[in-house]
C-alpha cells in the first residue's frame, strides 16, 4: 500500500521567503538552486508544491499582494483627511521601497523584468494595479461626494493617475533611495485633488 508523503513545510511561509529572494534578485537572476538553498527544501518538494519556478514566483507575487501591498490599501480606510491619506499612501510606499534596501516594489519590478512576454505575471501585476485603483476610486468617490476634493476630475481617473504616479515614484526610488527626496513631487500629485 502506498502512503502519501505529508508535506513537511508551510507553503505560505515558503512563498514569503521566496518573495524576499525574488524581490532582492529578480526572477531571472534567481535559480532553482538558489531557491532550494534559501528555502531549505529539496527541488522535488519545490516542484511538488508549486509545479515550477514560475509557479513559486506567482505564489510569491500573491504573497506580496496579500501581505505588503494589501497593508497600503487597508490604510486608505483609516484616514479622515483625504489629502493626508493620499500623501501618506504615496510616501509610505516609497519608504517601504527604500527601507527594503532600495528593492522598489515587487510588482513594478516584475512588470519591468517579465513583461510583455509573461502572461501570468501580466495578470498578477494587472490584478494588483486594478485592486489599487478600485480601492482609491472608492475612497475618492466618497471624498468627492462630501465635497472634500474637486469634482473637476472623475474619481476613477484620479485613482488611475495616482497609481500610475506611484509606480513611477517607486521606480524613481530605486534610482534615488531617499524617501525624503520625493516630498515635493508628492505634493504636486496631492494637488491634483484640488
Amino acid at each position: 500500500m502506498l502512503v502519501a508523503r505529508v508535506r513537511e513545510f508551510d507553503t505560505e511561509a515558503v512563498a514569503g521567503s521566496a518573495m524576499e529572494l525574488f524581490w532582492t534578485r529578480g526572477y531571472e537572476a534567481t535559480s532553482v538552486r538558489d531557491l532550494t538553498e534559501h528555502l531549505g527544501i529539496g527541488q522535488g518538494s519545490l516542484y511538488a508544491a508549486f509545479g515550477s519556478k514560475e509557479g513559486l514566483y506567482r505564489a510569491a507575487l500573491e504573497h506580496y499582494r496579500t501581505r505588503l501591498a494589501g497593508d497600503a490599501l487597508r490604510e486608505l480606510d483609516g484616514g479622515t483627511d483625504i489629502r493626508e491619506v493620499v500623501r501618506e499612501l504615496l510616501l509610505g510606499r516609497v519608504r517601504v521601497a527604500v527601507q527594503a534596501g532600495g528593492r522598489g516594489c515587487l510588482f513594478v519590478n516584475a512588470a519591468a523584468e517579465r513583461l510583455p512576454g509573461d502572461a501570468a505575471t501580466r495578470r498578477a501585476v494587472s490584478d494588483a494595479f486594478r485592486a489599487s485603483q478600485a480601492a482609491l476610486t472608492e475612497v475618492l468617490t466618497v471624498a468627492a461626494a462630501r465635497g472634500e476634493i474637486s469634482r473637476r476630475h472623475d474619481p476613477r481617473t484620479l485613482a488611475e493617475f495616482l497609481v500610475t504616479f506611484l509606480n513611477g515614484l517607486l521606480v524613481s526610488s530605486k534610482v534615488t533611495p531617499d524617501a525624503g527626496a520625493f516630498h515635493a513631487v508628492v505634493e504636486v500629485a496631492v494637488g491634483a485633488l484640488d
